[in-house]
């Protein structure tokens, strides 16, 4: 194992995605990315992205993608799988996480990185809110919102996070990061990417209280 070694825990988004640009800047070697999908394999469990995107992206990183359909029941025990496989194909020895202050995330995380024999790595975790979103605008990374709260409806999908955006989510209450779930982002572009995604839209779905982008597969 290799004490620089390291598993992306990947989820499309700008959270996983900065994370990930801060350890590789701290030294890491990324050797995998890996999402949950749900049972079908079609669509990511935490943003709803189609495993196209998810494989554009890896494409554009130059990271293997490891994406492990799962139902919710069989989650915690299929992730624990995944990172004991990963372990032993990839000699990685640190997972790095996105979250940022939800601490029964991070509890989770520090749990199934243990049942494994890993460390979580949370390179975000504590700061500010606000100062990261403009931390990663800064640095150049490109991300659209992709779903959202039915409260703040669909009128929000497709837009691009700027200044401009930040200012007027917060003028309706709406915290910067989306942390607490209020919304979820797909990275575009980012200094980790050798090139641009360009996803097709095809339409808005709203399912329970969430609103969804639709992809082209």
């Amino acid at each position: 194992m290799h004490s620089m070694n390291c598993l992306s825990s990947w989820s499309g988004g700008k959270d996983s995605a900065f994370a990930l640009f801060l350890s590789i800047s701290g030294g890491y070697a990324p050797k995998a990315l890996l999402n949950m999908m749900n049972e079908n394999g079609r669509v990511s469990r935490s943003h709803g992205l189609p495993l196209g995107i998810l494989k554009q992206q890896a494409d554009a990183l130059s990271i293997p993608l490891h994406a492990v359909p799962s139902t919710w029941n069989a989650y915690e025990a299929n992730f624990i799988k995944s990172l004991q496989y990963l372990k032993a194909e990839y000699a990685i020895s640190q997972v790095i996480f996105g979250d940022i202050d939800l601490e029964p995330h991070r509890e989770w995380e520090e749990k199934v990185c243990q049942q494994a024999g890993l460390q979580a790595q949370l390179p975000l975790w504590q700061r500010n809110r606000k100062e990261l979103v403009m931390e990663m605008l800064a640095a150049g990374f490109e991300t659209m919102i992709v779903s959202c709260q039915s409260s703040m409806g669909p009128t929000w999908l497709g837009r691009i996070l700027n200044s401009d955006l930040v200012e007027e989510l917060e003028a309706i209450g709406i915290d910067a990061c989306g942390e607490n779930g209020e919304f979820h982002t797909l990275v575009t572009f980012c200094p980790l990417f050798k090139k641009r995604i360009q996803p097709q839209i095809s339409g808005k779905t709203i399912h329970q209280d969430y609103c969804f982008l639709e992809f082209k597969s």
